[in-house]
């Protein structure tokens, strides 16, 4: 069987609570998008694991997918299979694509071998493989607290915008993201404010990683500039980046745009 593997965008990000544990606590809104990896999971004589499009630096046996097929191979009878990943939503890029392999792994091993796992159980297994894989056990839009596992469904419909995604060749560590960032809860949460009108978003959406990460790649707040001045409505770094997403109301034009960069219309 094979499954399509959406991204995620962050709709405004705090980071709230620095915690004993040394994670911190965070409040944003998760929103999926239609960029996509795909896994194909077949059953074979003998365990692979196979990436193809993207190429992914690192040890295969350290990526989610094979993370997460052997978190359920320990508690579930499956057979050895061989998994093909498509990689084509961009890596460190702050949306999601290793977190939303690792959960659409969850839920195709679930339906393929009629596991009989409920929502809920899938949900708790992949936030134990990482803070945002559980958003994408549902891949609804929703507000995230915690480190990003725990989550209330919101009425979000962003469809009648166009999404302009660019990715330059920068990648930010967590480390990067964490050294500067100042902690603080803001007067507004963020999902109060995603149900105001886009309009109201630019003055009052905030990602704060965007203080800690734009003096250290200036690259990044120019390209928020220039989807402003192109037209966007609100725009944003998602995550801790290094993408970053505008929405309009017209289709842009960024053919001849962002030098360097993949981009996407979505």
């Amino acid at each position: 069987m094979k499954i399509q593997v959406c991204a995620k965008v962050n709709l405004g990000l705090n980071v709230v609570n620095k915690r004993s544990d040394g994670y911190h606590d965070l409040e944003t809104v998760f929103y999926p998008v239609n960029l996509y990896d795909s896994i194909e999971i077949k059953e074979s004589g003998r365990f692979a694991f196979h990436i193809d499009g993207d190429p992914i630096e690192g040890d295969p046996e350290k990526n989610l997918v094979v993370k997460a097929y052997r978190m359920i191979a320990a508690k579930h009878s499956l057979p050895e299979v061989d998994i093909t990943l498509t990689k084509r939503i961009p890596v460190q890029a702050g949306m999601g694509g290793g977190s939303a392999d690792c959960a659409f792994t969850i839920r195709l091993l679930n339906e393929q071998f009629h596991l009989g796992m409920s929502i809920e159980e899938m949900q708790r297994l992949a936030a134990g493989l990482g803070a945002d894989c559980a958003f994408f056990i549902e891949a609804c839009p929703a507000y995230a607290e915690g480190i990003g596992e725990r989550l209330s469904p919101i009425p979000l419909d962003l469809s009648k915008y166009k999404m302009a995604v660019v990715k330059p060749p920068i990648a930010v560590s967590t480390r990067e993201a964490f050294s500067g960032i100042r902690v603080r809860r803001p007067e507004k949460c963020c999902r109060d404010i995603v149900m105001q009108p886009v309009e109201t978003w630019k003055e009052e959406l905030k990602n704060d990683f965007e203080d800690s990460i734009f003096p250290l790649y200036p690259q990044l707040h120019h390209i928020k500039q220039r989807l402003y001045e192109l037209g966007a409505t609100y725009a944003a770094m998602s995550g801790s980046g290094s993408a970053l997403f505008g929405l309009f109301e017209k289709e842009p034009d960024i053919e001849n745009e962002f030098k360097d960069c993949k981009k996407w219309i979505i």
